[in-house]
């Protein structure tokens, strides 16, 4: 893995020769650099000046590694200094913070539609968390997105211990940003982060000590929780959805023993058998949101099924992979008279390839202050080979946080056959907390835009309407007004 590097984008002197004398200068300004705030007010595909305060920086979380997390700040648009603090940690394992920036809750995105031969245009986007928000986008673990570690060894990184890296983020972070150790603290996330952010909260919920971190809650969207109940869902939301025939639902259910979690048993012929009729049926259906194409540029590992979502070590894997070869996305795309490359705004995933080019480009690094020779080519979504997924299940961690006061949102896309909402209803089911406002809708924009429950301390549920993997994604306007809702001094949906 080249990922080393012990100077950032511009070099420093450490050595004077004067007189004869070598002198030592004793504080590089190399470690200052990472410091100070790097505060851009353009960026290249940008026209003009960027309407939000943006800074971007690195924090070292391992300082006998060298591991340094690569972070992009983006103010509240409506009051900074009382609006809530959110660190929002993208899902993958190993999927950049610049995808949940671009793609899911942040102000800027690509112009997909109007896009031409060359550098993509971005453009301002209304519907972002930023507006009622101060939101850290963090490429975390190390490894993701342009976070790096000096030592190969700081690449050896758990799923829990990635949780105390982050405690020790915000701390160094609100130590260079006093003015938001006020605000209320959200720990946020997506995805594979459902692992990730009740970890993080639990670890700086039981570490917090001197200066204390005003921590609130926590929000975890189409969020990875417990193998049993992500992958146990699949086969009754695809019945709910009319995905599968009744007799193939109750083929599935009578062989399984109503039991979808894992890869059958060869001895089990039944249920092999129904499975297997499932999956042949249900085969070209988009699970990132089963209403909308499959256009080629993220696809799971090949071979596996909607059963065997596994990765390295048997774990479940999130991940998406980009399967782009730039700097030729487009070789083969029809090229209009007006100079358009046509690409269809529905299928999303053209967006994530022209990120690619946009973030391989070397004025765009020197902008946001990348160091030199940290990382090579920036993947949307990295395959984490030291990072090791020592949890099963984070149910313990959502019980621990809400039965100690911390208020927590979790939220489904309904579309989602990645991860169900179907499944996260059972998890929640499965805690026994009773049920403090039963089943109703929510609205945004005087419409029906999902529907929510509220449990005792402080748990709620919400499903998006018509949301996919991830529900921001697909429905920004509605998740814009259900996270000012649920932050609001009202906290109700």
């Amino acid at each position: 893995m080249a990922r080393y590097s012990s100077s950032p984008a511009l070099g420093c002197s450490t050595l004077v020769l004067l007189s004869g004398v070598l002198l030592v200068i004793a504080s590089c300004w190399c470690e200052a650099a990472e410091a100070r705030r790097n505060v851009i007010t353009h960026i290249k595909g940008f026209e003009g000046p960027l309407p939000f305060h943006l800074e971007t920086g690195y924090v070292e979380v391992d300082e006998e590694h060298g591991a340094r997390l690569f972070y992009y700040f983006i103010e509240s648009e409506r009051n900074p200094a009382k609006d809530p603090l959110i660190l929002w940690i993208t899902g993958g394992p190993g999927c950049s913070a610049l995808s949940g920036l671009l793609f899911e809750i942040g102000p800027l995105k690509f112009d997909v539609a109007g896009y031409t031969a060359g550098f993509p245009r971005l453009v301002y986007f209304e519907d972002s968390w930023t507006k009622v928000s101060n939101v850290i986008f963090l490429d975390a673990p190390v490894g993701t997105g342009f976070s790096y570690s000096v030592e190969e060894a700081g690449y050896n990184v758990s799923l829990t211990g990635s949780g105390r890296q982050h405690h020790v983020f915000l701390r160094k972070w609100l130590a260079e940003h006093p003015e938001f150790a006020s605000n209320q603290l959200y720990i946020g996330g997506d995805s594979y982060s459902g692992y990730t952010v009740p970890v993080t909260a639990l670890d700086i919920a039981t570490n917090n000590h001197d200066p204390k971190l005003n921590l609130a809650g926590y929000l975890v969207g189409n969020a990875a929780t417990d193998d049993r109940y992500d992958t146990g869902g699949k086969v009754p939301f695809m019945h709910g959805m009319g995905l599968i025939s009744d007799e193939l639902y109750e083929a599935a259910r009578v062989g399984c023993g109503g039991d979808f979690y894992r890869t059958p048993d060869p001895s089990n012929a039944q249920c092999a058998n129904a499975l297997m009729a499932i999956n042949l049926v249900t085969f070209a259906v988009n699970p990132v949101h089963i209403l909308e194409p499959f256009c080629g540029a993220a696809v799971r590992f090949p071979g596996l099924s909607i059963f065997q979502g596994y990765g390295i070590g048997g774990r479940r894997s999130m991940l998406l992979q980009d399967n782009v070869d730039h700097p030729d996305f487009f070789s083969t795309t029809r090229v209009s008279s007006n100079g358009r490359v046509g690409l269809p705004v529905e299928c999303r995933d053209n967006g994530y390839r022209l990120s690619y080019i946009w973030a391989d480009d070397p004025e765009v690094r020197a902008t946001l202050g990348i160091h030199e020779g940290s990382i090579g080519s920036w993947s949307r979504c990295t395959m984490l080979i030291h990072f090791r997924h020592d949890l099963s299940t984070v149910i313990p961690y959502h019980v621990n946080l809400t039965k100690a006061g911390y208020r927590a949102l979790v939220y489904n896309g309904d579309h989602d056959l990645d991860m169900t909402y179907v499944g996260t209803q059972e998890w929640i089911r499965s805690i026994g907390y009773p049920i403090v406002s039963d089943w109703r809708p929510w609205f945004a924009n005087r419409q029906v835009a999902g529907f929510t429950r509220t449990y005792a301390y402080n748990l709620t549920f919400a499903t998006v309407k018509g949301g996919g993997h991830t529900a921001p994604e697909y429905r920004p306007k509605e998740c814009l007004a259900m996270l000012d809702r649920w932050t609001s001094p009202a906290g109700q949906l």
